[in-house]
């Protein structure tokens, strides 16, 4: 009997023995070099040729079982124009990256764009971006809360006949924004609900009649505004 108990045993640690030898040897046939890269995705700013070369690049020398994806994706979002990854492995020794392009909305700070999302980015190459986007500029931190402005104040306006074309958001709080590339308007801080709907009452009233002569509106009175024209010196 205690014969035949250690020859269960054994056999047992034979099997896992051989199972595990077994392992290896798989894992170092599938662990192979990365031989091709495909890129997948709707691209509008950016060549998938060029994502192509650039990934190719980065996996030089990685093998398909041991190459880490999370750090391929890390390094796929330091592109310029790529805002999100997913990579997945392809038989027998390809990666696939599906990206998803930057979604630029509005010029930041004058030298980076926010995505509809409003995180901000910078690329080299601007030459296909449309004429009309807005410029905004504020604190780094907050460009989801100058976008978000700004579109609030793009869905009141607009049906004005007035465009949007700059919010600022100054470092202590203070907005401003330019209308159809003319003059400005200047809400300053708090209460900007009750500012804007002020001057959207002054423009339907008589403001909209003369809109080629303002340089300014202000809105930071308690009950009124002031209106600058061109040809005065004082500036809001």
């Amino acid at each position: 009997m205690p014969n035949s108990l250690f020859n269960r045993l054994l056999g047992v640690v034979l099997i896992v023995v051989v199972l595990g030898a077994g392992g290896r040897v798989l894992w170092f046939w599938l662990d192979q070099p990365i031989q091709s890269v495909q890129v997948d995705g709707q691209f509008k700013y950016i060549h998938s040729a060029d994502l192509s070369r650039q990934l190719s690049r980065n996996v030089t020398g990685q093998h398909w079982l041991s190459v880490n994806l999370n750090a391929l994706r890390e390094q796929a979002l330091q592109i310029p124009w790529v805002d999100e990854a997913r990579i997945t492995r392809v038989w027998p020794r390809g990666l696939k990256f599906e990206l998803q392009e930057q979604r630029p909305v509005a010029w930041w700070n004058d030298n980076y764009l926010l995505n509809d999302k409003g995180e901000s980015f910078q690329v080299l190459n601007s030459g296909n971006l449309s004429d009309d986007m807005p410029y905004l500029a504020g604190p780094d931190e907050r460009g989801a809360d100058v976008l978000g402005f700004y579109r609030s104040l793009e869905k009141r306006l607009k049906p004005l006949g007035m465009t949007v074309t700059q919010v600022r958001l100054e470092a202590r709080g203070a907005w401003r924004f330019q209308v159809n590339n003319n003059f400005w308007v200047v809400p300053g801080r708090g209460d900007l609900d009750v500012r804007v709907q002020r001057f959207i009452v002054a423009w339907q009233r008589a403001l909209s009649k003369d809109a080629n002569n303002i340089r300014y509106v202000d809105l930071r009175y308690p009950n009124g505004l002031a209106v600058g024209w061109h040809g005065e010196t004082h500036a809001p």
